[in-house]
């Protein structure tokens, strides 16, 4: 979306904001000449080290590093998405964003669902204070929550007559609560799919209302149902009770992921306002990447069962691929048959609290998982728990963590201390005494990773490598709304008529508000695939017929002839011209 607003329209705006008064609008900046001084907003201190200099329009921390303009620090500071943060300031300064034509609809649409999805929260709320909530309240009241925390969380309660929801709507919201599945269409007419149930809403990261949790209160086969996925509400994305962690907690340095709504409200009541869910039965990699871009450290907490052992299982073995040096992930496993709801509420926040702070490091959860069962004084078992840990370390980008865990598990499984690294090759002793590499190490070859990257990412790598594709992606992207990082990527390229990667990457270095603009693109990528793998995979994106008819028939090149020399010329020629297209 961001690609559709005018880059003119953007640098005109940054031109009006007063970037002393919106930073001083949030924290308390102090004067210190012609500039201003606070203490870091995005990290700890105690020394002020955050400079802002209204003349440049940009700010710096000599302490983390975060520096931009005014719409780096609302995209930080609320976190923002880039259309989010200059709609805000656009607001700030008494302007209207200039969307194109199919952008405005776009924009109308999600704010039609969301205005919906909206109406429904404050029914549902007004439902619980109602006489027919009475059932509702009793229960909550029984689960000792307290008025503040039911507001905070604006649970609600969804009447079991079927149709409130959807007689209670006007005819505009109708057909979007219809769109959204909060009613659904599958029966003779229109029917609530939310009925005598407890109510959760899961809200974006400015409060709009895109989703909800529902909790029985009757025999229902389902304890909980959630909303199906939307244009608005995509699962695996979703985290809730962030938005209600950053209204708490405005430096959030670390999150606590727990499994349920009520123990995110729990934990909330009872002085824990960091803790968050992810939305579904396991932490995915989706979602692991929406918690690492709020924070840094996470700590998991799971019940101490064999489910919540298979749940920290799942959780630690999608987290692997995404670990690299500065982030801090921990594992709290509770004690059987407690969960965080319950046992927060017997022991107290400060007992609570205690459990957080020394939560086992993922290292440590790990080979403590691994090496369960085995005797270590065995060779054999040693040999067995090297198979287990191996391939896990293997999913790991190159880090100081990683070379670390694989010196412990050789450690452990009392193999060789000269080990240089995962994947690397080694070579003779008598290679070194030969004096054939003189004094300087051998080179390492470094194993190859198997990147899993979204569509989204995948396309913005080919574009920088072949910006010629840019039409060809945003075509894709108008039949596909979840590629929205490549839409306005493409856009601007175009927009800017970049031909090749010189040009492109030129305009990334020199031009302040390209590089402000898509400085973030490729966040929480800890691994680039090689330029042919990245562009073949556009190709795949982008040509899926075309590319499958090419790879079948540069197979059957290879696997037909056993040499070049049992080519005939034209085959030759064919074989080449395909091999090319791999490169291109």
């Amino acid at each position: 979306m961001s690609g559709l607003i005018p880059q003119r329209f953007v640098e005109d705006l940054l031109d009006r904001i007063d970037l002393a008064e919106l930073i001083g609008s949030r924290i308390t900046l102090k004067k210190a000449g012609s500039n201003y001084k606070a203490r870091c907003p995005f990290h700890d201190e105690k020394t002020p080290s955050f400079n802002v200099r209204p003349d440049k329009g940009f700010y710096h921390c000599f302490g983390c590093g975060a520096h931009g303009d005014a719409i780096s620090f609302v995209r930080e500071f609320d976190g923002l998405g880039f259309t989010d943060a200059v709609e805000e300031l656009a607001k700030r300064a008494g302007l209207e964003v200039p969307y194109d034509q199919s952008a405005r609809q776009e924009i109308q649409q999600t704010r039609t669902l969301t205005d919906a999805l909206d109406f429904a929260n404050q029914l549902y709320r007004n439902a619980l204070q109602s006489s027919q909530g009475q059932f509702a309240r009793d229960y909550l009241r029984q689960r000792g929550l307290d008025a503040a925390v039911i507001e905070r969380y604006q649970i609600g309660y969804a009447p079991g007559t079927g149709t409130a929801l959807f007689d209670a709507a006007s005819p505009e919201l109708q057909g979007p609560l219809l769109e959204t599945g909060t009613v659904s269409n599958r029966f003779d007419r229109p029917r609530d799919l939310f009925r005598h149930r407890i109510m959760f809403p899961i809200r974006n990261s400015r409060g709009k209302t895109i989703a909800f949790g529902g909790r029985t209160l009757g025999d229902d086969k389902a304890k909980y149902i959630n909303s199906p996925e939307s244009d608005v509400f995509h699962k695996s994305r979703e985290i809730y009770g962030l938005f209600e962690a950053k209204q708490a907690v405005r430096q959030l340095d670390r999150l606590l992921v727990v499994e349920g709504y009520m123990d995110v409200i729990a934990l909330a009541q009872h002085g824990i306002p960091y803790a968050v869910a992810t939305l579904g039965t396991a932490t995915n990699q989706d979602s692991l990447g929406a918690l690492l871009r709020q924070a840094r450290h996470l700590v998991f907490c799971f019940d101490g069962d064999t489910a919540g052992y298979r749940a920290a299982d799942r959780a630690m073995d999608n987290a692997l691929e995404l670990l690299a040096d500065g982030l801090h992930l921990q594992f709290l496993m509770l004690p059987d048959g407690e969960d965080p709801d319950t046992l927060v509420r017997k022991e107290g926040q400060e007992a609570f609290q205690q459990r957080i702070d020394s939560a086992t490091p993922l290292s440590r959860y790990l080979f403590d998982r691994q090496q369960a069962g085995l005797d270590l004084a065995v060779p054999e078992h040693r040999g067995e728990l090297r198979a287990r840990v191996e391939p896990l370390l293997n999913k790991m980008p190159k880090s100081t963590l990683r070379d670390a865990m694989w010196h412990e598990m050789l450690r452990l499984c009392g193999g060789r201390r000269d080990w240089q690294g995962p994947g690397r090759a080694s070579r003779g002793a008598g290679d070194f005494k030969s004096g054939r590499y003189g004094d300087r190490r051998p080179r390492v070859q470094e194993e190859r990773i198997d990147v899993r990257l979204s569509k989204d990412s995948a396309l913005c790598l080919a574009l920088v490598e072949a910006p010629e594709l840019a039409a060809d992606t945003l075509e894709l992207c108008r039949s596909d709304r979840q590629l929205h990082q490549a839409r306005g990527f493409a856009d601007w390229i175009l927009e800017h008529r970049l031909a090749s990667q010189k040009q492109l990457i030129s305009r990334l270095a020199l031009d302040d508000s390209a590089r402000n603009r898509f400085f973030r693109l490729f966040d929480g990528i800890e691994h680039i695939p090689s330029r042919d793998r990245t562009l073949e995979l556009a190709r795949e994106m982008l040509h899926p017929n075309q590319e499958a008819a090419r790879k079948q028939r540069l197979a059957a090149l290879l696997t037909q002839k056993r040499s070049l020399a049992d080519l005939s010329d034209e085959e030759r020629q064919e074989l080449k011209k395909l091999a090319q297209q791999t490169q291109e």
